[in-house]
């Protein structure tokens, strides 16, 4: 229910937009009804994970009447129990004594350090090499996809509280992913002919003007790479601030970008995030999808699903039929990922299935696009398919959407059902002594490792 605004907010990039960040958090989440001693907790697990948010989130997209069960509220305003208590009293008792922010930070950093920042090895296992050169900023996981971080684009218009990425927006160095040198990228993509579609992420690169987003994708198009089938970028932007495609001042330059990709023979894809339905009920989300198709780019949506947010089948099938009505293809429905506040998030494995299946079997064949739940784990992009009964014993049937061994792609597999298991690290196999991914105890990593499927250049 929008109301009018009561904190003063700090202007941003693009026409209108207006930040609020952490330090208009407790006025913020006043107007909820939380009490004093919520607040402070609310800003101690603020102090470890990031906060950022807009007006338009908070003005149009909120029920403040429903607050803090209103799911959108959920979603990007941080709960005080998101974190364990015997990591958030010391926070809170800092931050109530006045201590310095030197000291705070210190206590949050010793707490960010055990939510594995960055899961499935993304730091050791998916960073590319030229030569003997690492290259930061980028990721090739799997041998046609390689993921690109644009510096300028290490933020978003808001956060998700369930963001796997928290590690870029937290103030830690040693955490980022970013690189602005967009010839090392591309001499990197000429001696990789395998690779066939680039994925611009962060962060959310829709947070640069159309200007800076045009030195990260004009290379893209340039001789050498007519490899390169598609440029895809994944983005929040159509969810939080869908202006930046209708009124910002550089909308229309930023549609003439995405021409310019179609116009050389490649594909243009927006990944976006919806999480909820509720952010596709506003006209200017029509009108930002409308002009996003008429620039000849295709817009797939996804999210992960979020215990307290989306966890039941009409929020997905809702999602998904409003999506294909509009021109959207549903891609994925994701498991979330064993980062950050996993446990307070996770919905288990079992319960997501059926949630799933609930919803693909109310839509019609045009929204059946989708995949899921499916967990971006180490080997890959795991599927679970649902649970049966194989002789005699129930089990879970999954498959690799993707994988880093590409021969284990399709491949179905089985893991014994556990009602609690929320990732693919809870599962054991079943009628096996291993999955079909990842080393023996008593073997070397072979193709757990990425040096097969990323050689040196």
């Amino acid at each position: 229910m929008p109301v009018t605004p009561t904190v003063p907010a700090v202007p941003a990039q693009g026409r209108g937009f207006r930040a609020y960040t952490t330090k208009h958090l407790d006025q913020l989440i006043a107007r909820a009804g939380l009490d004093a001693a919520d607040r402070l907790a609310v800003r101690a697990v603020a102090a470890v994970l990031p906060f950022r948010t807009n007006e338009y989130v908070v003005e149009s997209l909120i029920d403040w009447t429903a607050a803090p069960a209103d799911p959108m509220y959920r979603l990007v305003f941080p709960q005080a129990d998101m974190l364990a208590p015997d990591d958030i009293a010391p926070i809170a008792d800092l931050i109530s004594r006045g201590a310095a922010e030197r000291e705070i930070q210190a206590a949050a950093h010793r707490v960010r350090m055990r939510l594995n920042p960055h899961p499935a090895g993304q730091l050791e296992l998916n960073v590319p090499h030229l030569g003997d050169q690492p290259l930061p900023g980028m990721q090739h996981k799997y041998a046609e996809t390689v993921l690109i971080f644009p510096k300028q684009g290490q933020t978003c218009h808001a956060y998700c509280t369930y963001c796997f990425r928290w590690a870029q927006f937290v103030g830690e160095p040693d955490l980022k992913m970013a690189t602005d040198d967009m010839a090392q990228v591309t001499e990197y993509l000429r001696v990789h002919p395998e690779v066939t579609s680039v994925l611009v992420t962060g962060g959310d690169p829709m947070i640069m003007g159309a200007a800076v987003l045009r030195r990260y994708v004009e290379p893209l198009l340039g001789p050498g790479l007519e490899h390169i089938e598609s440029v895809r970028i994944g983005t929040k932007s159509l969810g939080y601030w869908p202006q930046r495609f209708v009124s910002d001042p550089d909308a229309d330059d930023t549609l003439r970008l995405f021409e310019q990709v179609t116009q050389a023979g490649k594909t243009l894809a927006l990944m976006a995030h919806f999480s909820h339905p509720r952010e596709l009920e506003t006209p200017i989300v029509a009108e930002a999808v409308r002009r996003i198709r008429s620039a000849g780019a295709v817009i797939r949506t996804q999210a992960p699903l979020i215990r307290t947010i989306n966890d039941d089948p009409f929020a997905w099938s809702s999602m998904w039929r409003t999506q294909a009505r509009m021109g959207m293809v549903p891609y994925y429905m994701f498991v979330e990922r064993d980062t950050g506040p996993q446990g307070y998030f996770a919905v288990p494995l079992a319960d997501g299935v059926e949630i799933y299946r609930a919803a693909y079997s109310s839509v019609s064949g045009l929204c059946r696009t989708v995949r899921g739940p499916s967990m971006s784990a180490t080997p890959g992009k795991v599927c679970v398919d649902g649970v049966v009964e194989v002789a005699g014993e129930q089990v879970f049937a999954l498959h690799m959407i993707q994988a880093r061994d590409p021969s284990l792609v399709g491949r179905p597999f089985f893991a014994k059902y556990d009602p609690d298991a929320v990732w693919l690290s809870d599962l054991q196999p079943a009628f096996a002594s291993r999955f079909p991914f990842g080393p023996q105890p008593d073997e070397p990593p072979g193709l757990w490792s990425d040096e097969l499927l990323v050689p040196a250049s």
